[in-house]
């Protein structure tokens, strides 16, 4: 059986990076870790052949190959995976979809012959039992959640990783908390469940073996969601794994009260985690109190981050504007808020109402839904109803970004965080190809950002600064100075 698993094109966005990533000659950041995950899930016998839209495109003689073809995606790739579904209906394949786009959305696409929605590990068997014996279903879903612990080692053998900036690996599903417009614990549980730290070090040993020496993150939606996991198995094995390996940071995202553990940051530290992704928000505590934000409540959030920061890990921050509670001066609340912190990639976006959703639940009722969202944070649209009007939702938003972005702010929140930020004692050891890329990215960045970018005077203020202040930062000075490229092109085309 001649397979062939496709991943949608993403759109230009925030998380997309890629403007940034020309810089290092990538093409995407990083693989599809859930369709590589599945393909270690289908029967030895059938071939197997893996496209990504974000670093090649879908040829007709690929559709002309396949016998089947699987398509995953999220709810912003919505565009590009239902053009795939339609060329591959025109070549005679047979379409199977799943993933978070089609379990939340698949009677949205009719020409789709089976769905395996939820998590395959339970849905995708009776799938492939019914399958060989030529009686398959339309529909493939369940209410439980799966044992995590027979997650298979995802095939990296499918996937051209020089293409990529990192690779992926997850080890818990499902959050603990109850954030009125998150979907994440619609598709996975409010209880985390884990995969062994055995599991993580095999699929961690085959991604060694198979030639990678770059970065990994963990796409956990939120890694200390099962503390007693993380602290006692999966930490310990990743700092006795990374004892005698070239190269390997992580990346992932957790909740602000990782700041209340110190010995729990401390280890994620000394495990080679180096950067987290955290939902903020919002400044204000009467809109975390009306999303349930309850873990964000009562705390001082500028301290929680610079601590953080301090203890070596870069905070990332995603940020919301458009709750019924804030009004016109949430906008610059949020300026100065991301401005203090030295937060320097700030993702914030306009309130969206996914489905699934206890927000979407309350506007639906409430007469104040849009229709669909996009699934892109920085796009500038909503699919709601904002109580303070979308004209000046939409003006306050684009003031934000034209703000954070500029380069003469961008560059001294930049300033900011390095004056906070306290490198790690443990240092990584680089591969030979990875300095290549991060010299050529330098002379690059000299170029496009230090010669014909109209934020030179910026960029070599922030190197100066860095080299007389800060000289062991100036690897992260001029990461910052090509992110930040990224980021206004997305955001502030007018930057």
């Amino acid at each position: 059986m001649n397979t062939l698993l496709v991943y949608p094109e993403i759109p230009e966005t925030f998380w997309s990076f890629k403007h940034a990533l020309r810089f290092i000659g990538k093409s995407a950041s990083q693989p599809p870790l859930g369709l590589a995950t599945i393909a270690s899930m289908l029967p030895d016998t059938w071939l197997m052949h893996m496209v990504d839209m974000n670093v090649r495109p879908l040829r007709d003689r690929h559709l002309k190959w396949a016998d089947l073809v699987l398509v995953s995606g999220m709810t912003l790739q919505r565009d590009s995976a239902r053009e795939i579904i339609k060329r591959s209906k025109e070549a005679g394949c047979t379409v199977i979809a799943g993933g978070p786009l089609f379990t939340l959305e698949h009677d949205s696409f009719e020409e789709v012959d089976h769905f395996v929605l939820n998590e395959a590990e339970l849905t995708l068997p009776p799938f492939l039992e019914d399958f060989q014996i030529g009686r398959p279903e339309h529909l493939y879903t369940t209410e439980s959640f799966c044992d995590l612990t027979t997650s298979p080692v995802p095939r990296w053998s499918l996937i051209e990783q020089n293409r990529y900036a990192t690779m992926g690996l997850q080890f818990s599903r499902g959050c603990p908390f109850d954030c009125e417009f998150c979907n994440v614990t619609t598709l996975f549980g409010h209880k985390p469940r884990t995969k062994s730290a055995g599991q993580i070090i095999r699929e961690l040993d085959e991604m060694y073996a198979s030639g990678w020496r770059g970065s990994a993150f963990f796409v956990d939606d939120n890694l200390i969601g099962h503390k007693k996991a993380l602290k006692q198995d999966l930490l310990p094995a990743l700092i006795e794994w990374r004892k005698d390996k070239v190269g390997y940071s992580f990346n992932t995202q957790a909740s602000i009260n990782l700041a209340d553990d110190e010995d729990l940051t401390h280890a994620m530290v000394e495990a080679g985690f180096r950067t987290v992704f955290i939902g903020v928000e919002t400044p204000s505590e009467e809109s975390l109190a009306e999303c349930g934000k309850k873990h964000n409540l009562r705390r001082d959030l500028v301290q929680d981050i610079k601590k953080l920061q301090h203890a070596g890990l870069e905070v990332q921050g995603g940020f919301i504007v458009g709750f019924d509670n804030d009004t016109t001066t949430i906008f610059q609340r949020q300026i100065d808020f991301i401005q203090k912190t030295g937060i320097v990639t700030a993702m914030v976006g306009m309130l969206q109402a996914p489905a699934g959703t206890k927000l979407f639940d309350r506007l639906r009722k409430a007469g104040r839904l849009l229709g669909q969202m996009s699934g892109d944070n920085v796009d500038g649209s909503t699919n709601i109803l904002p109580r303070m009007g979308l004209d000046a939702l939409h003006q306050g938003y684009q003031h934000i970004l034209d703000s954070i972005y500029q380069p003469k702010q961008y560059y001294e929140r930049v300033k900011t965080f390095l004056r906070e930020y306290e490198p790690p004692r443990i240092r990584i050891r680089l591969p030979f190809k990875q300095m290549v890329e991060n010299t050529r990215a330098l002379f690059r960045s000299m170029i496009r950002l230090g010669v014909l970018g109209k934020e030179r005077l910026e960029y070599w203020k922030l190197l100066g600064w860095t080299l007389l202040r800060k000289p062991r930062q100036l690897p992260i000075a001029v990461t910052f100075a090509i992110y930040g490229y990224h980021f206004r092109t997305i955001c502030s085309p007018q930057g």
